[in-house]
């Protein structure tokens, strides 16, 4: 699960990247307070895959899926894009468990 949910963080890293980019250009808001907002955004990407394997780890992944289709109220786009990434935050959740509960299986059989 850890790898899914890993992956998933790092592809939502790159795309806060890219919509700091594209807030600066579109919104009222100030360069520093877009990229206040987007850096915040990536470095939280960052420090949850470290932190998918510990309490409250995946719960903090349903927040910044929260705060990522919230700020399609900055830009637009970011709601398809938020609900993509929460879409695939639940299937890195759902199908990473039924994978290791395989892999537990298959080591289980194999001793």
């Amino acid at each position: 699960m850890r790898t899914l949910c890993a992956s998933t963080l790092i592809g939502e890293f790159m795309v806060i990247g890219f919509a700091g980019l594209v807030a600066m250009q579109l919104s009222d808001f100030s360069a520093t307070t877009v990229w206040i907002v987007s850096g915040t955004a990536m470095l939280f990407c960052l420090l949850l895959c470290g932190m998918i394997g510990r309490p409250g780890g995946i719960e903090l992944g349903w927040v910044l899926q929260g705060a990522l289709v919230l700020s399609g109220f900055v830009i637009p786009t970011m709601f398809f894009l938020g609900a993509a990434f929460a879409g695939l935050w639940w299937a890195s959740i759902h199908f990473g468990r039924q994978i290791d509960e395989a892999k537990a299986r298959f080591a289980a059989q194999g001793q």
